[in-house]
């Protein structure tokens, strides 16, 4: 039951539940969710925390980059059960419209440097 309720109370955050429809399509990285949620960094931490302490998401190091995706849940079947509903959740909804249209025109370098997390330093496409 303790599985149950830390994966209940990890999707019980609306900004937990968007995140995990952001990274429904692929990894993200903390930048790329700040820019789209408009929340600031150490929010966005810490709601990936939670996400990945309950086994959905995961991240993994990309370069300069640690980018979170979702897992397939193997940890836990509460947690698989969620995660291969996802992608019907909040379809219809405009809000996840208005969402989805800013993630297809994100672009990574630009918003760490809106997010200034290059810290003085000029990202490079590598």
């Amino acid at each position: 039951m303790d599985e149950f309720l830390k994966i209940a109370k990890a999707c019980a955050d609306k900004n937990r539940l968007l995140m995990l429809k952001i990274l429904q399509d692929g990894g993200r990285c903390v930048c790329e969710i700040q820019s789209v949620l408009k929340i600031a960094q150490p929010t966005v931490s810490k709601h990936l925390k939670i996400l990945e302490e309950a086994g959905l998401v995961a991240h993994k190091k990309e370069g300069l980059w640690v980018v979170y995706e979702l897992t397939k849940g193997e940890k836990s079947p509460y947690a698989a059960l969620i995660l291969g509903n996802l992608r019907h959740w909040f379809e219809a909804d405009p809000w996840w419209g208005k969402i989805r249209e800013k993630l297809l025109t994100l672009d990574r370098y630009k918003a760490a440097e809106e997010a200034k997390l290059c810290r003085g330093k000029r990202w490079k496409k590598v």
